[in-house]
């Protein structure tokens, strides 16, 4: 079953918005020409960047937060429009059957209860006292009709239900879900759009509107929509019937702006914080005074997706690519030192059980992609394309023109010459770059990509189907039927410690082969007026409501 659906890359696409967009907030920060490459200093060093779920937490209210976003959503009904500018809005206001928690575990939310009584079978006990903005009770029917709306297959969460047999109302707060096999990464779905409950009642109202400027949210949570102004802003206010605790913030008002508008707004105060998508946009703004930054666990990465085009068809000229790749080289001139080379195309974020393990594995790997390559990294290199037969042609190497990734794809250049090989850049406008991940003919012409992907939960398993026999996200044509065995053997496993075990031999194997090569892991980058603290700093901030927690540092009372 594939999981990666709204997971992909691009959901770290790069903004387009434009300065007008910004509107009377980035009036005020000035438009003067900031450079989202620079570092205000030496590079962070990556291998010491230290990550943390959370922030200290608030010990007062707000009135008003300004919030920047990279672009603007497409729309506010996830199941139709999945981006990472949506969900930034959205999970203070919609909540979930599930709750990713800021250290990346996940527990019952929304569904109160949870019960298991065979590994076929799932029984959700729907919290009771719980409102939409509207008014009106959320009821079991609610939650029946929201699962079988993502789980339509025009809808963007319709992979995730692939393993169900069946979805029923089996009591006045219960509903059954049965599985055509034991699913271990279906409630963790539930705790991402997946799990989204809406008010059917809205929804089918408002029909093809849903989700556009002047309609409602539909949901339950901390906040409610209060305005969408098209081409401007987006404000959320607390909602003051909400079930749970009240929100710290009382109002969020969201803009959007891309590269230096975004970076001055933060310089000048004019912008209380942004989650920031690029780590060059933290990079840029990681010396200012009165900003605080803060890194998390995510699951995101940066990667090289080789094709079956010819240039690294064999597993061995793979191999000898990733060992002769200077991955901190690429973390510091590429990210500022804000990205960590990596072994493994997950980053730590996905550890969401059994951690130790995960980590212990990451490190045995990390031989086959080393930070720094070393004589004897490059002497065995050069032994595997000896073997493998050097291929004539040079390797095209596919990417658009941003900083970071240009540093990737001449990092790979460099390596392919460090090894006997020739290597071609061939770059395109980023707004063609997004259709390397979806058409096949548009990558038909290079050998690898240079991409970025990050997976919606807390479990590696999400990603290596990936690598199965029949995925559209295995390019270069990898086939194993052991590892498609083992892959779907770990997605059946419930018991944790045992799908660890088979993940991690599932990882050892994807590694292996090269199916793709991992370059760095990208953390989450949170950057905040030094006066606030509460959001998580963690991935989780695209599904847990990070606005509630956020407030003033000192125990001054309301701030405004």
């Amino acid at each position: 079953m594939t999981r990666t659906s709204t997971s992909r890359g691009q959901g770290r696409r790069a903004a387009v918005a434009g300065l007008a967009a910004v509107a009377t907030l980035l009036t005020a920060a000035g438009c003067s020409g900031a450079d989202t490459a620079a570092t205000g200093g030496e590079p962070a060093d990556a291998a010491k960047l230290k990550l943390t779920a959370t922030t200290a937490a608030a010990k007062g209210t707000l009135d008003k937060a300004n919030w920047l976003l990279e672009d603007e959503p497409d729309s506010l009904d996830l199941d139709t429009q999945g981006t990472s500018a949506g969900r930034v809005v959205l999970t203070n206001v919609c909540e979930r059957l599930y709750q990713l928690q800021p250290d990346m575990t996940t527990k019952p939310f929304l569904a109160e209860k949870a019960q298991t009584p065979d590994d076929k079978t799932l029984v959700l006990s729907v919290r009771d006292g719980v409102t939409f903005h509207d008014g009106s009770k959320l009821t079991a029917d609610d939650v029946l009709w929201s699962l079988k709306r993502h789980a339509d297959p025009d809808m963007e969460q319709a992979d995730e239900f692939g393993n169900v047999k069946s979805m029923k109302k089996t009591g006045d707060r219960e509903i059954t879900i049965r599985f055509k096999s034991p699913d271990a990464l279906f409630t963790k779905a539930l705790a991402g759009d997946a799990g989204i409950v809406w008010n059917k009642e809205q929804v089918t109202a408002a029909g093809k509107d849903f989700g556009t400027p002047g309609q409602g949210d539909a949901c339950s949570g901390p906040y409610e929509l209060k305005g969408w102004k098209s081409g401007d802003s987006i404000t959320i206010g607390a909602y003051d019937g909400y079930w749970g605790k009240k929100p710290l913030t009382r109002q969020v008002v969201f803009r959007w702006a891309s590269d230096s508008a975004l970076v001055n707004a933060l310089k000048t105060g004019a912008a209380d914080g942004t989650y920031a998508e690029s780590p060059n946009t933290a990079s840029a703004l990681r010396t200012s005074k009165g900003l605080d930054q803060h890194y998390g666990p995510s699951t995101a990465s940066l990667v090289l997706i080789p094709t079956a085009r010819g240039g690294l068809k064999d597993p061995q000229i793979r191999r000898a690519l990733s060992l002769a790749i200077d991955r901190t080289g690429i973390a510091r001139s590429g990210y500022g030192g804000l990205v960590q080379p990596w072994a493994t195309p997950v980053g730590s974020g996905a550890w969401g059980y059994e951690k130790p393990e995960f980590e212990a594995a990451q490190k045995k790997l990390s031989a086959a992609a080393p930070a720094t390559p070393t004589a004897d990294d490059l002497a065995k290199a050069k032994e595997l394309v000896k073997e493998a037969g050097a291929p004539t042609d040079p390797v095209v190497i596919g990417t658009d023109s941003s900083q970071g990734r240009t540093v990737v794809a001449n990092a790979v250049r460099s390596a392919l010459q460090r090894i006997g090989l020739k290597g071609q850049i061939k770059t395109v406008p980023t707004a063609q770059f997004e259709e390397f991940y979806s058409d096949p003919a548009a990558r038909s012409d290079i050998d690898v990509l240079v991409g970025d992907w990050y997976i919606s939960k807390a479990d590696p398993m999400g990603f290596y189907d990936n690598g199965l026999s029949d995925s559209s996200n295995n390019w270069v044509g990898f086939k194993d039927a052991t590892y498609d065995k083992l892959v779907h053997r770990a997605l059946s496993t419930l018991d944790d410690a045992k799908r660890a075990e088979l993940a991690i031999d599932v990882q050892k194997r994807f590694v292996d082969a090269g199916v793709w090569i991992s370059v760095a892991q990208v953390p989450t980058a949170l950057v905040i007026s030094d006066k606030l603290t509460g959001p998580p700093a963690s991935q989780a901030y695209l599904y847990y409501p990070w606005a509630a927690q956020l407030g003033p540092k000192t125990a001054k009372g309301k701030v405004s």
